[in-house]
């Protein structure tokens, strides 16, 4: 008999949805049957990813927005609440940086941005769902944080705000966690390790991906399918009992 879809059913918002992580998990929700949404500012990059997941028959909704800004999240979630009567799944995957400033080199401003775009967002979407998944006595709300909010990573240069960010996020985990069980919702992390996604290309250079690969026990980087396909899981019925957890997907390169 036929493997029934994981997600069958199910109404799944990604932010960050239109590239790296998000895309990925975007993609691996709609072949697991789910409704997908995506929460981004690109457009074009939005629109592209649409695109491919019509042609394989899924038709993903695009809502081009900035989710740093509060007022326009709580607007978006309430409208397509009304429209979908509901969302099962909320991924905050919307996150990143694109230097490695020294602390003392990093501006007040630099600093807002990455805890703006890494933790700020992921509680402003996080807070609009949470009424409707009370209503509904069930969801599932997974945040990608990183490696880099555990611990340095060994083998690469360090940035504490995106560090800093990061490690809030595994905190804001834990305690909604806590508070989100009696209505049936579960929360968790994803903490990847160095991924290939766009960004990663764009701000380490070959030798540094070579060496991470190389002192990871399983001699590799790992493909942003690797984070989907756990995000899947713990969107899953698979995992309904496992809350406040961070799975570390890094092949190893930061062991705990």
């Amino acid at each position: 008999m036929a493997e029934t879809r994981k997600l069958e059913g199910k109404v799944a918002l990604v932010t960050g949805g239109a590239q790296g992580l998000g895309e990925a998990i975007l993609k691996e929700f709609a072949l697991e049957g789910a409704k997908t949404i995506i929460f981004d500012i690109d457009a074009n990059e939005s629109n592209r990813v649409k695109e491919e997941l019509r042609k394989t028959n899924n038709d993903t909704e695009v809502v081009i927005i900035d989710v740093c800004n509060s007022g326009a999240v709580n607007i978006a979630i309430s409208k397509l609440c009304k429209k979908y009567k509901k969302i099962d799944i909320l991924v905050n995957a919307v996150g990143g940086f694109y230097n490695f400033d020294k602390i003392t080199d990093v501006t007040d401003e630099e600093w807002h941005k990455v805890i703006n775009t890494n933790l700020n967002s992921a509680f402003y979407c996080t807070r609009a769902v949470m009424k409707y998944m009370e209503k509904s006595k069930s969801g599932r709300i997974i945040n990608i944080s990183s490696g880099a909010g555990i611990a340095p990573n060994p083998h690469a240069p360090s940035y504490v705000p995106y560090g800093a960010a990061k490690a809030g996020l595994l905190g804001m985990t834990k305690l909604l966690a806590r508070d989100a069980g009696e209505f049936g919702i579960t929360v968790n992390a994803i903490a990847p390790g160095t991924a290939l996604t766009p960004r990663v290309k764009k701000v380490r250079d070959a030798s540094s991906i070579s060496n991470i690969a190389k002192m990871n026990p399983l001699k590799n980087i790992i493909e942003p399918v690797d984070c989907a396909k756990a995000a899947v899981f713990l969107s899953s019925d698979d995992a309904r009992y496992i809350t406040g957890i961070t799975m570390m997907v890094n092949a190893g390169n930061l062991i705990f």
